[in-house]
């Protein structure tokens, strides 16, 4: 159960620390105060309690895929709410503070709905063994374990990312903001497979040999790339629309800053 744990709660936790990590390098970037941080990890560690309490409320909603439909609707939420801050990011580069409110309650509801979405997942798995003393325990060690290797390679990006000089930063930045938003798209769709409301498809390939998903650069990829061993057409279109949806806007908003006296 040790290493079970481990393995599920680093992936739960990697996820949201890597995205916590580049949104406080673009605070850094724009010289924000980081106090909008407590106020979004408050509410998602809150929200996830609740969620994860009324788990089986949610599941027994549309036949029995609540949960499902809810994830993916959060997972887009993120990736739309992650795409406003990118523009609003290039936006603001020039010195403009007229977006920066707008940009940081996005970064606090992007932030919220992450820590919500993983920490449920993470409050469920330990309340299961709440009543099993004999592997309580073990459970619990591996979810410090992994929550510790969780947050501290959250901590190297962002000391990799503030420490970039600042014209590579916010290309760096972004760019890594590109890829885990693409992954949320990934993921979401990979909800809706499970819920039947996108059909079945067979995995267009197998790469578990060569990088599984339970190894630790497993996981890493899976949190900031969007790695998946056995992807269906319909996982790396979304993947693929995701990314290239982001890229596009966010090279029009660079573009129009660039125009801009």
């Amino acid at each position: 159960m040790l290493l079970t744990s481990v393995i599920l709660v680093l992936r739960e936790v990697l996820e949201a620390a890597l995205l916590l990590s580049i949104l406080l390098a673009m605070s850094h970037y724009l010289e924000l105060k980081t106090r909008w941080i407590f106020m979004a990890l408050a509410g998602g560690i809150l929200g996830s309690m609740v969620y994860g309490a009324g788990i089986g409320t949610v599941s027994d909603t549309f036949d029995g895929m609540g949960q499902e439909l809810l994830n993916a609707t959060m997972q887009f939420a993120i990736y739309g709410l992650l795409l406003l801050v990118g523009i609003l990011l290039i936006l603001n580069r020039r010195g403009e503070r007229r977006y920066l409110p707008l940009l940081q309650w996005s970064m606090v509801l992007a932030v919220t709905l992450a820590t919500l979405r993983e920490g449920s997942e993470v409050y469920v798995y330990l309340m299961a063994f709440r009543y099993q003393a004999d592997l309580l325990q073990s459970v619990l060690l591996g979810a410090f374990i992994g929550g510790g290797i969780g947050f501290s390679i959250g901590a190297l990006f962002y000391y990799l990312l503030v420490g970039l000089p600042r014209k590579r930063r916010l290309i760096v930045a972004l760019t890594l903001l590109a890829l885990v938003a693409a992954g949320l798209c990934l993921q979401a769709t990979q909800l809706l497979e499970q819920a039947d409301w996108l059909p079945a498809q067979s995995p267009l390939w197998d790469s578990s040999a060569v990088l599984s998903e339970n190894s630790v650069l497993g996981q890493l990829s899976y949190a900031l790339l969007g790695y998946e061993a056995t992807p269906t057409r319909n996982v790396v279109a979304a993947y693929l629309c995701g990314l290239l949806l982001m890229t596009a806007l966010l090279l029009l908003a660079w573009a129009k800053s660039r125009s801009q006296p």
